[in-house]
């Protein structure tokens, strides 16, 4: 199979990309890492009349620490992140998750940037993100660079807040707080497919050994990556508790609104929401409290 014809090009310099963005639009695609926009090319499933290759823009290619927090140009490839031996230490969570990302084949070429912008629901960036509380730098040639949060950057399925203009530049990670217990869990039929369910948490203990500032987030479920904020609001200041944990993993998943498709049908993803939950509320507490290794 090959694509459509189209026009290429490949600037040097974010400006040259952004002006071209702003001159072809809706017409044109960026091409980062690929993995997801050429096969899709090749089945005719995307006919961009434009492709605009900015794996020559340097300047998107970075990774900058700065008080703990981590700050990633949007073409940073996965593999670069997992062969980062501070990130565990930095963003223990990150660290964890990438080696999920498909294959290493993949994560060779696969940009943080590229799977935020494509933003499918089955993928661990945009959950990541979510959790984190990541701040997305959008910028485009006719106005100010613009910062994003995740909830109302991702829309829906494949859908974001990015202008026919705009180009995601930057992704900032908050510094991770010290004596947080994380944990990510997804299912999938074999190692490196798209998950059908998956779950993160983040979790602390204040003085008095209650739960603080607890997050947790669904993903491969709905249209995007679902912060469980009802859930969150249950576990807050709350003594942690297998019933607790069981109550809050429920309303997580009474909260999805999962789809059928071929691999599975909504209610076996409802099912999944709620199991993996539970499991990483119960897997994030015990590495807040030391019992089990992040590594």
């Amino acid at each position: 199979m090959k694509p459509a014809s189209f026009e290429y090009y490949d600037p040097e310099t974010i400006e040259e990309a952004l002006a071209l963005l702003g001159r072809f639009g809706d017409g044109a695609k960026i091409l980062a890492g690929g993995q997801t926009l050429g096969p899709l090319m090749n089945m005719r499933l995307a006919a961009p009349g434009v492709l605009i290759d900015i794996n020559r823009v340097g300047a998107l290619d970075y990774r900058r620490g700065d008080g703990g927090a981590l700050a990633l140009g949007a073409l940073t490839r996965e593999s670069a992140l997992e062969d980062d031996g501070a990130l565990a230490k930095m963003q223990p969570l990150v660290a964890e998750t990438i080696p999920f990302i498909a294959h290493r084949a993949i994560r060779n070429r696969g940009t943080v940037g590229g799977s935020l912008a494509h933003a499918d629901p089955a993928a661990e960036w945009p959950a990541l993100a979510t959790l984190l509380e990541a701040a997305l730098v959008v910028r485009s040639e006719a106005r100010p660079a613009r910062v994003v949060a995740p909830e109302a950057f991702f829309i829906s399925h494949l859908t974001t807040a990015l202008a026919p203009d705009e180009m995601l530049c930057e992704i900032r990670l908050p510094a991770w707080p010290a004596g947080a217990g994380h944990a990510m869990i997804e299912f999938s039929r074999r190692h490196g497919d798209f998950a059908l369910a998956g779950a993160m948490a983040r979790l602390m203990r204040d003085a008095k050994g209650r739960l603080s500032e607890p997050r947790l987030v669904l993903f491969g479920i709905g249209g995007r990556a679902m912060r469980a904020r009802e859930a969150e609001a249950m576990l807050a200041g709350e003594r942690p508790a297998k019933a607790l944990f069981a109550e809050a993993a429920a309303t997580a998943a009474g909260a999805t609104d999962p789809y059928d498709d071929l691999h599975a049908s909504a209610s076996f993803r409802r099912h999944l929401a709620e199991v993996l939950s539970a499991r990483v509320l119960a897997l994030a507490l015990k590495r807040a409290d030391g019992e089990e290794s992040d590594g």
